[in-house]
């Protein structure tokens, strides 16, 4: 078995988590060995046609990275966002909630990005920083020791390393072959992610419609087009995906209204099984788990990707402070820190999506009723909003990580 230097970080994992965790420690010391292992062939990523929500927090710390710039013509910032409880076939669907998109003047609270502009940006920086990202490799097998962990790979070599970092997935296999446990239910629904072109421009403003079988979010991109994460009841969502155009057309329409004039599906259409996966631990023995890997939850309230950037935050700075300090960066001492950082804030988050989700994906009618009435009177309380805001772009929280916060670390 052939075997390669000590590299001081791994990362198993070349999505945007992993990649981000990659750039964050490269960046701040440059002396440490960091290398991306990526199970899917080096052109994959250029075929993602999805785009994903980014607070406030996050465009703060891809512009610590250097690279908000190259993104921001990609991105299109969030003005607006209402809030809708009806039936699918109720004619008229009555505003709730209403949120100004800006956490301070000229800043919105979230943009949306294309995913192949972000991962396309950090590629770009790992390459200019010196981190190599090695494509059609997975990690078959690890073994930790005093020192290191010895790191097998699915081409039958093997690398040491002093902190292996496991970005990959929701599925993770690095989470099972350390036999942490996880907490994991599933909710019968599946999420429809498809673009769709409108004829009228949507303003920035975003959609969240709450309907029997889920939400239906549209969320805007560049130009006359939007970003839809439809929930659907699992057996109706698969069969949505395997119909003709002309079917699943006319269900999204019911869905979508008129209000943007005529709507077209592009980019093509998937569905992904929708449940709440949360790690009872987020570190073993010079093991770390970030983004889907720790914490997989419901995408009602567009955190998924948010809590994975918190994750890379808390992980480099963690890890960046032990290595000034001479400290074991693999530790178990040391990865208690980031442990402890991340947990509850996972723990709370996860919990809230979970409420929201059974409180609104039903249509019992004094449920109805009452949710209304909290919609209504959140409506009615600017301070109030202006707290969920704040909070939901991650600019109120006193506990963020330095690159959350803009700083360099």
């Amino acid at each position: 078995m052939r075997r390669s230097a000590m590299l001081d970080v791994v990362i198993a994992g070349g999505g945007y988590v992993g990649l981000s965790v990659a750039v964050a420690i490269k960046q701040a010391a440059p002396h440490l060995g960091v290398q991306v292992v990526e199970a899917a062939p080096e052109d994959v990523w250029k075929k993602d046609f999805r785009a994903s929500a980014i607070i406030a927090a996050a465009t703060r710390m891809l512009d610590v990275f250097g690279i908000w710039d190259e993104i921001a013509p990609e991105a299109q910032p969030i003005h607006k966002m209402i809030v809708t409880d009806s039936k699918t076939a109720d004619p008229v669907r009555p505003v709730f909630l209403t949120f100004d998109g800006a956490v301070e003047e000229g800043k919105p609270f979230a943009h949306m990005i294309p995913n192949v502009a972000m991962v396309g940006a950090l590629r770009g920086l790992c390459q200019r920083l010196g981190v190599e990202i090695r494509h059609g490799l997975s990690v078959s097998g690890f073994s930790a020791g005093p020192q290191s962990t010895s790191v097998t790979l699915s081409d039958g070599t093997s690398v040491d390393t002093k902190l292996l970092v496991a970005c990959d997935g929701v599925r993770s296999a690095l989470r099972d072959m350390a036999g942490i446990k996880t907490v994991h239910w599933g909710y019968d629904q599946s999420g429809i992610v498809t673009t769709v072109e409108h004829e009228r421009p949507h303003n920035g403003c975003a959609e969240e419609h709450f309907l029997p079988a889920g939400p239906f979010a549209i969320l805007p991109l560049k130009g006359n087009r939007s970003s839809l994460v439809w929930t659907e009841r699992t057996a109706d969502a698969n069969r949505l995906i395997a119909s003709d155009d002309l079917v699943f057309e006319e269900e999204l329409e019911r869905r979508f209204g008129h209000k943007l004039g005529s709507i077209r599906p592009v980019g093509g259409r998937n569905a992904f099984p929708l449940g709440l996966t949360l790690s009872r631990a987020f570190i073993a023995p010079r093991l770390a788990l970030a983004g889907d890997a720790a914490h997989g939850i419901h995408p009602i309230s567009g955190q998924g990707l948010n809590l994975g950037f918190k994750d890379v935050a808390a992980l480099a700075e963690t890890v960046i402070e032990a290595d000034r300090l001479g400290l074991d960066i693999g530790s178990v001492n040391v990865l208690e820190r980031y442990q402890a950082w991340r947990r509850f804030d996972t723990l709370r988050m996860g919990i809230t999506t979970d409420v929201l989700n059974r409180l609104f994906s039903n249509d019992v009618g004094p449920i109805r009723v009452a949710r209304d009435f909290g919609l209504g009177v959140v409506d009615r309380l600017p301070g109030l909003k202006s707290y969920f805001i704040g909070q939901a772009a991650g600019t109120t929280d006193k506990n963020a990580p330095r690159l959350l916060a803009g700083q360099a670390l």
